[in-house]
């Protein structure tokens, strides 16, 4: 399949997508419509991502938990908005064991219902909070238009689900978590998301607030790949989450909700792949390295592979994933093909002539052909390799921003904005009305994907992520793109998977 090319970006994204995720192996079509069989290889993927995120968790203090796959259908219906945005999208169990049930269960679109259940048991006092849980797990919503990774009936993610005993509490953990996504992404995808609030009309179902992460992907649309929601106290209220505070009254929690998932792969592989495959980011990468030994006879073989092995050897010593390629029947080329579809950042080729000189080519997989090149010692390799990655996921995350920033239009007029919506990010001034959202919405496809958070949020966080990626609000007021009012903020309008 490596031999057969994949339709080019520019000719039919979507179809070069589809294609790459089908034959880089990383998921599969399920029976049922809609669904995913993740690989291997796209699920080991995943695990890297879990583990840069747990890890980030964890240093905050949040802990791992896990939560029933079936909720009963009147805890969904307890929250009325939270019942109003999920009712479409619910998967409903009405027998279970050949018998009708006295109440219906529904596979978990989210869990704040079955958690807040759980909340209002476990919390008592003052002494209770805050209370910083995550679980890991997948979750059901019937989506009617489905693609692989970006959106799916079941897909993978994680939700982190905490209460607290203050509105600012609250507030502060929500930016919090927005702040860690917009680091991994960052540091670990090498995607420059840009992080900020949703729009009242985009907010999560049952949130006083949503913020999310926007990444803009080779096509120009835009991708939300992360949301964390301030939940205020509705949630609360419906299940009675309340504590004793230190005088000894009873107060209702205030409560957040955060959440990324495995669309996140497909953010990616839609930003940096190109039209031989998958480029992935080192830190990341299933595979970091793969060694191609490459020989004509047995004698060249022996010799070849004992080098080979050996720089396999160090490799792993060192902490590198990496994998050799020993198959039989398969050529070179081939070879170099099939790790270029999957994204693998960085190839050794070893030959005869290699082991006599004691060097190996080292191939870039973010520069094809002779401009990633180079020819090293296999002295100290280990170094070399490590550094080589290292510029590798560098080199990644300063492309994405340059495409991204030569995309993101400053438009005069509404004429402007019509146009710069159809390649990429439009940055204007909106007046924050939903007749002007709805409109824009209707005559352009386009919606708000966020409003850039300002210094004042960003100097709030526990780390320089939010700053790092924020695109910065404007210091005067000026005039709304749509209708000409007075608006204080600009927002990022975009078209959206």
């Amino acid at each position: 399949m490596s031999d057969q090319k994949l339709p080019t970006r520019a000719e039919d994204f979507s179809e070069w997508y589809n294609q790459l995720v089908l034959r880089a192996e990383m998921a599969d079509y399920a029976p049922v419509r809609g669904c995913m069989i993740v690989r291997p290889y796209g699920w080991a993927l995943w695990e890297n991502i879990t583990a840069a995120l747990d890890k980030r968790f964890k240093a905050t203090g949040h802990v791992n938990a896990a939560f029933p796959l079936l909720i009963p259908r009147s805890f969904i219906e307890k929250e009325q908005s939270h019942v109003a945005g999920f009712s479409p999208e619910l998967a409903v169990v009405t027998h279970g064991g050949g018998e009708k049930l006295e109440e219906p269960l529904v596979i978990r679109p989210t869990s704040e219902t079955i958690i807040g259940y759980e909340y209002a048991k476990w919390i008592q006092s003052y002494r209770d909070l805050p209370l910083l849980i995550n679980q890991w797990n997948s979750v059901v919503r019937w989506e009617l238009r489905t693609k692989l990774f970006l959106r799916t009936l079941e897909f993978f993610w994680q939700e982190g689900h905490t209460a607290h005993a203050t509105f600012e509490e609250a507030e502060a953990e929500t930016v919090q978590m927005l702040d860690i996504y917009t680091d991994f992404a960052l540091n670990e995808a090498a995607i420059p998301v840009i992080p900020g609030a949703k729009s009242p009309s985009e907010r999560f179902a049952g949130a006083d607030e949503t913020y999310s992460i926007e990444a803009m992907m080779g096509d120009g649309k835009a991708l939300q790949a992360g949301t964390s929601h301030n939940l205020g106290q509705n949630f609360s209220k419906a299940f009675g989450i309340r504590y004793l505070d230190h005088e000894g009254a009873l107060q209702f929690c205030w409560t957040t909700s955060w959440g990324l998932s495995t669309r996140f792969i497909g953010a990616i592989i839609m930003v940096h792949g190109d039209d031989q495959g998958l480029i992935l980011p080192p830190r990341l990468a299933p595979l970091q390295v793969v060694i191609v030994p490459i020989f004509k006879n047995e004698e060249e073989k022996v010799q070849v592979l004992q080098a080979s092995r050996k720089i396999h050897a160090e490799l792993v010593a060192a902490g590198v994933r990496v994998r050799s390629d020993e198959r039989e029947g398969s050529s070179p080329g081939f070879k170099f093909n099939d790790w270029e579809m999957r994204g693998v950042p960085l190839r050794i080729e070893i030959g005869p002539k290699d082991v006599a000189k004691g060097t190996v080519v080292l191939a870039r997989r973010d520069k094809p052909g002779k401009e990633g090149k180079s020819f090293v010692s296999q002295e100290g390799l280990s170094t070399v390799v490590a550094q080589m990655l290292e510029t590798i996921q560098q080199a990644l995350l300063d492309r994405a921003r340059a495409f991204r920033d030569a995309h993101i239009a400053d438009p005069k007029n509404y004429d402007e904005f019509k146009g710069a919506v159809e390649t990429g990010f439009a940055f204007s001034y909106w007046c924050s009305t939903g007749e002007c959202e709805n409109s824009i919405k209707e005559e352009t496809k386009a919606t708000v994907r966020c409003v850039p958070l300002d210094a004042a949020v960003a100097a709030g966080t526990k780390t320089t992520a939010i700053s790092a990626g924020m695109i910065r609000q404007p210091e005067t007021p000026g005039t709304c793109i749509r209708c000409g009012n007075t608006a204080t903020r600009k927002a990022i309008f975009g078209k959206a998977y």
